[in-house]
């Protein structure tokens, strides 16, 4: 049985957005989330990867030093059973399906392109309303014929791979970065799940794709890195392509879209879900 490992993080109400955000990004497969009697807030982080783990709670450490994280290994159980009884299928937009891979075979979904995600994974299963966002998005802009197969695009903060794996299946090929080593390992692992060609899963940030531009540019990344990085992401997308900022809160995308205006971009559309915000250029 595999072992298992718990993130606890205990944070003053001050830091309770920000870490909020970072677990959306970097634990998009969910958390626990309690108000304790002091005022501040626990979050609670179950992962099999410690590694993941170490690394989450060094960048909670950076960003919010005043936050008390404590690490601790749990008792063996069958986790991939107790998944199994838990994980549901995620559809997105009128054409994707995020899957297991025990339900690769279901004839559940028979009009939907099935992308299949490992779902102990920690770096996303398409559960989260960032990364269904983008989903439905690809989806509608596929729909729309303004992203077509033969295209090329870049998945910045790919996580898994499942935006990236969405568009190979949809006949398009391209790039996916990320800056957790893990995470292009996980990206990897689901390629080959999904026997996809033409998804290069590589680390590094928006400077790795320096000096080439794409069809499809797609970051489901922190507010503050979208606004950081707004000339290199904008010059990444050809000059009639389509550019898909997530990973965002509503309140957030006011800021965001700014700083890509300021880049010479006309005003986004928005998708709104919940209170969470997509930004789309096409």
């Amino acid at each position: 049985m595999q072992q298992i490992f718990r993130l606890d993080i205990v944070a003053r109400e001050e830091d309770v957005d920000w870490i909020s955000g970072l677990l959306t990004l970097r634990a998009p497969f969910g958390w626990e989330e309690e108000s304790l009697p002091t005022g501040e807030t626990r979050f609670r982080v179950h992962c099999e990867k410690e590694d993941f783990l170490h690394t989450l709670r060094d960048g909670i450490a950076r960003g919010t030093p005043e936050a008390c994280c404590t690490l601790k290994t749990l008792e063996a159980q069958d986790w991939l059973s107790a998944w199994r009884q838990f994980f549901t299928p995620v559809c997105c937009g009128s054409r994707f399906v995020v899957l297991p891979p025990w339900l690769a075979d279901s004839p559940e979904f028979p009009d939907r392109t099935p992308i299949l995600i490992e779902p102990k994974s920690a770096f996303g299963t398409g559960h989260h309303a960032t990364t269904a966002l983008c989903l439905s998005v690809v989806s509608d802009l596929l729909d729309q014929g303004r992203i077509t197969p033969g295209q090329s695009f870049l998945d910045l903060g790919t996580g898994s791979g499942v935006l990236g794996i969405a568009c190979c299946k949809s006949g398009l090929s391209g790039l996916g970065l990320d800056i957790d080593p893990l995470a292009v390992d996980n990206a990897l692992e689901n390629r080959a799940l999904n026997q996809v060609d033409g998804f290069a899963a590589a680390l590094g940030g928006i400077e790795a794709a320096a000096g080439r531009t794409f069809d499809l540019v797609l970051a489901n990344i922190l507010a503050r890195p979208l606004t950081e990085l707004a000339p290199a992401v904008a010059a990444a997308r050809k000059p009639e392509g389509c550019l898909v900022l997530s990973g965002l809160l509503e309140i957030q995308a006011d800021g965001v879209e700014a700083a890509y205006t300021a880049q010479g971009l006309s005003a986004a559309r928005r998708i709104i879900e919940g209170e969470w915000c997509a930004l789309v250029w096409d």
